[in-house]
């Protein structure tokens, strides 16, 4: 399984080789209020779980995730009023952004209680011209640390929209223009 690992979101920009110095993404606030919307709602109270379809859009604090289709998972725990969300599963068309880097993928796993975001499938994920696809990537939003790999989960995408053979890791960095001499 290739690895690549502390490669972007979070807390490290990718600026190898660029002259603007890399600026460190502050901490996610995972405690923030999750804020939604979506074209139609299904409250499963009895499951615990609420399932959102077309056009979903979820904010927290300053990340966004949109997709097609979420289940969000609760405890029956009320805390100020409000279940205690647990889980977000997405699938459909997902994208992650966030200041300066965005992430696509098929499908998409935020678990609230570890503080990690899973997304699995075609994954392209984009920073500051930087680009780096694979099978899964996973963003410890505690500390910043971003791993993508080739798992075979998906499998990965070429920019042509063909499939990738082998689950490797693929990407492209910028380089800064240097004077000939």
């Amino acid at each position: 399984m290739t690895r690549l690992r502390s490669l972007l979101p979070l807390g490290v920009a990718l600026a190898l080789g660029t002259s603007a110095p890399a600026q460190a993404q502050t901490r996610h606030d995972s405690n923030a209020p999750i804020d939604f919307a979506a074209q139609h709602i299904e409250l499963q109270d009895r499951a615990n779980r609420a399932i959102l379809t077309g056009n979903v859009n979820i904010q927290q604090a300053n990340m966004t995730l949109t997709a097609s289709r979420l289940v969000v998972s609760y405890t029956g725990e009320i805390a100020q009023g409000s279940p205690q969300v647990s889980r977000l599963d997405a699938t459909g068309g997902v994208t992650v952004r966030r200041p300066d880097q965005s992430a696509r993928a098929q499908y998409a796993v935020y678990d609230l209680d570890r503080r990690i975001i899973t997304l699995i499938g075609g994954v392209t994920l984009n920073q500051n011209g930087n680009t780096v696809q694979g099978g899964r990537l996973s963003i410890n939003l505690d500390t910043g640390r971003a791993t993508i790999d080739g798992s075979g989960v998906g499998g990965s995408t070429r920019q042509d929209g063909t499939q990738r053979e082998g689950g490797r890791v693929t990407g492209r960095f910028s380089v800064p223009q240097r004077d000939s001499q």
